[in-house]
């Protein structure tokens, strides 16, 4: 699995070996948007293409298209990882939030 990143949209890309295909979906949306090609060169031309035509479409019936991801996340974890969490942001001199989002940078990496 790999992504693609246009116009600030990110979509997982997929080969699928039966139909000698790359297809692709755009991630963090709720609106369904998928495409595929034969070639690599075609993939991408094919997502920039789908986030075009997601962008118009969404314009021409009145609807603001969405965006990935506000930047707020709301975790729910056990009341021990919440602690440990904690003790490790006040023994680096961050807050939970500055130690929160540096961990999971390097997770998502």
């Amino acid at each position: 699995m790999s992504a693609m990143n246009y116009k600030g949209y990110s979509a997982r890309i997929e080969y699928d070996d039966a139909d000698e295909i790359f297809f692709g979906r755009i991630a963090g949306i709720t609106d369904g948007v998928s495409f595929h090609a034969d070639t690599v060169k075609d993939l991408k031309a094919a997502f920039h293409e789908a986030v075009n035509d997601y962008i118009q479409t969404c314009a021409a019936i009145g609807k603001q298209p969405q965006k990935s991801y506000s930047g707020q996340l709301m975790l729910r974890v056990s009341p021990e990882v919440h602690a440990a969490a904690a003790r490790a942001a006040e023994l680096s001199g961050k807050s939970l939030n500055a130690w929160g989002e540096e961990a999971l940078k390097q997770a998502a990496v």
